[in-house]
């Protein structure tokens, strides 16, 4: 059996890492600011919607820090005992990550569905001015999440989180200009319903995504039959069985399998052949084992 070491594999991922902990960190001061602006604006002026916002960002600012420390955590070197060092923290963090966003807005939801009852009167001024210096700072966050999010699960269940948060303070803002022009306060819960709905689907997909990964379910962007058949056609390959394909962590994607090859002297050259056919669908970690026979059902 031939495997290419785990160290090598994961290499490349470390200054991505490095980088996503070091945007983390800035995103996470600026949250934290946000919210306590967010938090006292919201209580002087009556607003649900910037409330709303404001305890969605006390969520976001603690599921930022876990994202901070996991980035953190997911550079440190394999061990004996964890073969793939911490990497997977990435995977569990997203879900968590996930699940935090679900609760929050079936929470605004349920706040949303009282106020709607009940409109209570609103400072729009007071809340304009707050939206309106939350939505430029989450907008800058989101700036700064947005380069990477696509190669970190754990990076983009951060940037969903500041995401919402942008689209929480953009809510806010209209809301408050409807209340000054029209002085109808239900504008503000109206939207807060539409902010948590919008929070509602990123999470599940981020959510779903996460169990994906976690069951070590094949990548949506690969097709096994393909992996089979590219592996197949090889020339000495007589038959593929045991075949798997999964996702380790964001950005590492992982083979392994069973190879009936005719003649023995044909391994290393077969071997080769299929590492350069994996690499081909982005799967740089392949391990092998060839057999002249059959071993297992």
């Amino acid at each position: 059996m031939t495997t290419l070491p785990v160290e090598v594999q994961c290499a490349h991922r470390a200054p991505l890492r490095a980088e996503s902990a070091r945007r983390l960190t800035v995103v996470l001061a600026l949250s934290v600011g946000v919210m306590l602006v967010e938090a006292v604006g919201g209580y002087l002026a009556h607003s649900l919607a910037l409330l709303a916002d404001a305890g969605h960002m006390l969520a976001d600012a603690a599921a930022i820090g876990m994202s901070v420390g996991v980035a953190y955590l997911a550079q440190r070197p394999a061990t004996p005992e964890r073969s793939f060092g911490l990497v997977r923290l990435e995977i569990l963090a997203a879900l968590v990550n996930g699940a935090f966003l679900i609760v929050i807005a079936l929470g605004i939801g349920l706040e949303a569905y009282r106020r709607l009852r009940t409109p209570p009167e609103v400072h729009a001024g007071l809340m304009l001015t707050v939206a309106a210096l939350g939505l430029a700072v989450n907008v800058a966050s989101a700036a700064l999440l947005h380069a990477g999010h696509e190669h970190s699960l754990n990076q983009r269940g951060a940037y969903l989180h500041v995401l919402s948060d942008a689209l929480g303070a953009l809510g806010a803002l209209v809301a408050a200009g409807i209340i000054l022009v029209t002085g109808r306060t239900i504008a503000d819960p109206a939207i807060s319903v539409l902010i948590a709905l919008l929070i509602l689907r990123g999470a599940w997909r981020l959510t779903r995504e996460s169990v994906e990964i976690l069951l070590e379910s094949t990548p949506a962007h690969i097709s096994l039959p393909d992996v089979h058949g590219r592996i197949a056609s090889l020339p000495g390959v007589t038959s593929v069985h045991d075949l798997h394909v999964w996702t380790v962590t964001s950005g590492v994607v992982a083979m392994s399998g069973h190879l009936v090859v005719a003649n023995p002297a044909d391994n290393q050259r077969i071997l080769e052949a299929v590492q350069g056919r994996m690499e081909d669908l982005g799967i740089r970690h392949v391990t092998v084992q060839m057999e002249k026979d059959q071993t297992c059902d």
